[in-house]
């Protein structure tokens, strides 16, 4: 099911029009800001997030695998064909400066020695700027990490293949903020 679900978001992608997806996103911008850039600490950047992980969300919220009141009406109303230009124009986008603040040297090691152990880079990259259907977390906001990886642990956030579930169940939750502190501070 996963390497189908790929294919069909490969397949969208190479077909997508950046110039449809611009007018397609009108509406998200009141959310997710312009050019996907939030600046509320509740919604993600969409910009230049992996385009293959913004298909599969929206596939999820469509389905009702993912749930969100706003997000799930929606998703609902999107063509494939919708959901491929929008991750095409969202991912085409700057990625978006970090929105948290530092929290030292002493924060970061933690955090950093815990995404280490936890295994963190192994999907989102050392850099945490996302890869093939991983998300981009770098330039995500401390509150959004926080809430999602909650979410993922407590076995309430939509996993497209429960990947996430499953490596957010050995997470401490004392780890879970020292975490979100350091993801949050990469530039």
């Amino acid at each position: 099911m996963v390497l189908s679900a790929g294919l069909l978001a490969a397949s969208s992608a190479i077909a997508a029009d950046l110039d449809a997806g611009r007018r397609k996103a009108a509406p998200c911008v009141a959310c997710h800001g312009p050019e996907g850039h939030s600046t509320n600490p509740t919604v993600p950047s969409l910009a230049s997030q992996v385009a293959t992980y913004l298909h599969w969300q929206l596939l999820l919220y469509r389905d009702k695998r993912r749930v969100d009141a706003q997000m799930g009406p929606i998703a609902a109303a999107l063509s494939e064909s919708d959901m491929a230009d929008l991750a095409a124009f969202f991912a085409a986008q700057r990625t978006p400066p970090p929105s948290s603040t530092s929290t030292g040297p002493v924060g970061n090691e933690t955090g950093q020695r815990l995404a280490e152990s936890y295994h963190c880079n192994d999907c989102h990259g050392r850099d945490f700027g996302g890869r093939d259907y991983a998300p981009r977390l770098r330039g995500l906001s401390r509150e959004y990490l926080v809430a999602q990886m909650r979410g993922f642990k407590a076995r309430t956030r939509g996993d497209l293949d429960g990947a996430m579930t499953q490596a957010a169940q050995p997470v401490a939750d004392a780890d879970i903020e020292p975490l979100a502190d350091y993801i949050g501070s990469i530039r």
